[in-house]
């Protein structure tokens, strides 16, 4: 063979070794949808422990309860991080071709209480306007928590799909209206409580332990979940992201950064 033989050689073994090398980068790439906080930020802080691992992670930052799940359905990301067991249950009933699947528990967001017109839940006065999320699972888990803080009475204690129909008494006769979740930090000052998701009341500089007029406590069953599809849900990347996301140094993160707003399912 000649040298200029060889070197043509050389230069193809070149570039198609740059192309497979460009190809295993692109494979190690993950696009997650996340709500800002604190799942956002607790995926930017991962991001320097995947990146030792090979894997280049890119955060897609949504507002609301439904992108994330559509975009994830339609391969638009690999996965997404912000939603819990049963409101995944309740989205999987809608959408007829949902193919999301749990790849691991994260951490608990405690739902809490709060007012900007009455100091404590003895001061709710009768007939007082109440807002909970509209999205079936948080409806639910809103109507459980005020059931347990005495402020009415469900037919069922355990029944976490209960609905305004299943409330057995309403002594304050409390008008209970049902708003999209990220909206409700911003009425708050228009209705006499509402019940708001950890990360919108994060969102909102208030904070859940201090804030609230109650809350959740840590053996709460909705965990925040990394969710991925049937048919990624096993790659190298997505159980890398699990594995960071479930590492003590995650745990200590929430521990520092949220101070028991946010508490560590695993």
């Amino acid at each position: 063979m000649s040298f200029t033989l060889r070197k043509l050689f050389a230069a193809a073994f070149g570039t198609l070794a740059l192309a497979a090398g460009n190809a295993a980068v692109a494979a190690d790439r993950l696009v997650i949808a996340a709500t800002p906080v604190p799942h956002a930020e607790i995926l930017e802080f991962v991001k320097p422990m995947l990146a030792k691992e090979g894997v280049e992670l890119e955060v897609k930052v949504f507002t609301d309860y439904v992108q994330p799940s559509m975009q994830t359905n339609e391969k638009r990301v690999d996965g997404n991080f912000f939603l819990h067991q049963p409101y995944l249950d309740a989205f999987k009933q809608k959408q007829k071709n949902d193919i999301q699947t749990v790849v691991t528990k994260v951490h608990v967001e405690p739902l809490g209480a709060y007012s900007g017109k009455h100091k404590a839940v003895a001061d709710i006065p009768e007939g007082a306007t109440v807002a909970i999320p509209n999205d079936p699972s948080n409806s639910g888990r809103a109507l459980l928590l005020m059931a347990k803080n005495g402020l009415l009475k469900l037919k069922d204690l355990n029944n976490i799909s209960a609905t305004q129909k299943d409330i057995a008494e309403n002594p304050r006769k409390l008008r209970i209206r049902e708003l999209e979740a990220a909206t409700l930090p911003r009425v708050l000052n228009q209705v006499d409580l509402a019940v708001i998701n950890t990360n919108y009341a994060i969102e909102a500089k208030l904070n859940p332990l201090k804030d609230s007029l109650f809350i959740e406590d840590a053996s709460s069953p909705y965990a925040n979940l990394l969710v991925a599809r049937d048919d990624n849900a096993n790659s190298p990347a997505i159980r890398k992201l699990a594995a960071a996301l479930n590492s003590p140094e995650v745990k200590q993160f929430l521990a520092d950064k949220y101070q028991g707003a946010v508490v560590p399912a695993f």
